[in-house]
């Protein structure tokens, strides 16, 4: 009993173009999935900055509420009127009103920084959702391509490119700090 497979394709040309279509869509994907894992990390590093200056900024306001509260603790013992204590007070209060400018001058620094990692986290996050909307497009088109091969569909192959090009698109954004946002895509995808 002999079967016969054919293998051989009604059209090669349209097959051809799928081929091509892949291996152009995989090259772009393995490069921009390189790009969008250096996105990542970046974004992760500025997700840790920012806690870390929030952290940062919060210590310094416990530390000048403390200051605060020890400082009006040290005028009432100075109001008790023991001689004994009035140096001491003095050199205490000093160095509390010292330590309280200290923290009220770093307080909005911190503040701003914090926010400044924040806005930096953001602008990554754009060019990361950017990638990921490459991603899923690229692999659709790729999806739609194989179909197109085993269907020998040309219209399907034609669907494949259109998505294909708008997953470029996007990753070309991605790649060139392009603006380009589908917020629409990023709610669907996050």
């Amino acid at each position: 009993m002999d079967i016969e497979i054919g293998a051989e394709a009604k059209d090669k040309r349209l097959n051809q173009r799928v081929a091509i279509t892949v291996v152009g869509l995989s090259i772009f994907m393995g490069l921009a999935g390189v790009k969008d894992g250096n996105i990542v990390q970046a974004m992760q590093q500025a997700q840790s900055s920012n806690v870390d200056a929030w952290n940062e900024y919060q210590a310094t306001k416990s530390k000048l509420h403390v200051d605060e509260t020890a400082l009006a603790q040290v005028r009432l013992l100075a109001l008790a009127g023991d001689a004994r204590a009035a140096a001491a007070v003095g050199a205490e209060t000093a160095r509390l009103e010292t330590e309280i400018a200290k923290y009220k001058a770093e307080a909005p620094t911190l503040k701003t920084k914090a926010e400044g990692f924040q806005t930096q986290y953001d602008a990554l996050n754009v060019h990361d959702d950017q990638f990921d909307a490459s991603d899923a497009l690229i692999s659709i088109a790729v999806s739609i391509a194989a179909v197109a091969a085993l269907t020998e569909t040309p219209a399907a192959l034609w669907a494949a490119w259109v998505f294909g090009a708008i997953g470029v698109v996007m990753g070309l954004a991605g790649f060139l700090g392009w603006s380009l946002h589908s917020t629409l895509l990023s709610k669907l995808l996050s």
